[in-house]
């Protein structure tokens, strides 16, 4: 019987150490810090919205899925709902193609009224590791609590498609953990 235990135990230590990792691995990260200025030129640095719950879009007018939503007006509709709850919107410009003067055009065209900063040097997407655009965070309290998509219907077909972004923010509204903190960002 005393073998049997033993067997038992050195058959489930394994099982055990992978659940283990894989908490681990869910646990929000630190958000890394940034300062990087605005299509005005002010400075803002992630501290500032020490107090509110930060949603990030990665975002570059060159890119086919950004055009798509800027012209559906889905980040702008999201900013809008949630202004109100605590919850601030900035858009953040990581690319070698796209100048502040590009940038503020392009945000002109689509009425895109949230903060969009620019980051030519692409040190805070590398930090982020924003790989996509759009590539979605929400930080709060300093911690990535969501990163991925916008939702899961990248070609905009859906009638019934899942705003990540949308839940995440409502369930942290709720004071609830975000049930899906990572998703695969398309773009």
């Amino acid at each position: 019987m005393q073998r049997l235990l033993a067997l038992t135990l050195v058959v489930m230590l394994p099982v055990v150490g992978v659940f283990a990792d894989e908490e681990k691995k869910s646990e929000p990260r630190k958000a890394p810090a940034f300062q990087l200025k605005d299509l005005k030129g002010k400075s803002h640095k992630l501290e500032d919205f020490k107090d509110k719950i930060l949603v990030i879009e990665w975002t570059e007018p060159g890119c086919p899925y950004i055009v798509k939503h800027a012209a559906a007006g889905t980040m702008k509709s999201i900013a809008k709902d949630y202004a109100k709850k605590d919850v601030v919107f900035i858009g953040i410009c990581t690319s070698s193609r796209t100048d502040t003067k590009g940038m503020a055009s392009f945000a002109e065209k689509h009425g895109i009224d949230y903060t969009v900063l620019m980051d030519e040097t692409g040190s805070v997407g590398r930090a982020y590791g924003a790989s996509n655009t759009p590539h979605m965070y929400i930080v709060k309290g300093g911690k990535i609590v969501y990163e991925g998509a916008i939702d899961d219907d990248p070609r905009m077909q859906k009638d019934d498609d899942t705003n990540y972004i949308r839940k995440a923010l409502d369930e942290l509204i709720e004071g609830k953990a975000v049930s899906t903190p990572k998703t695969k960002p398309y773009g």
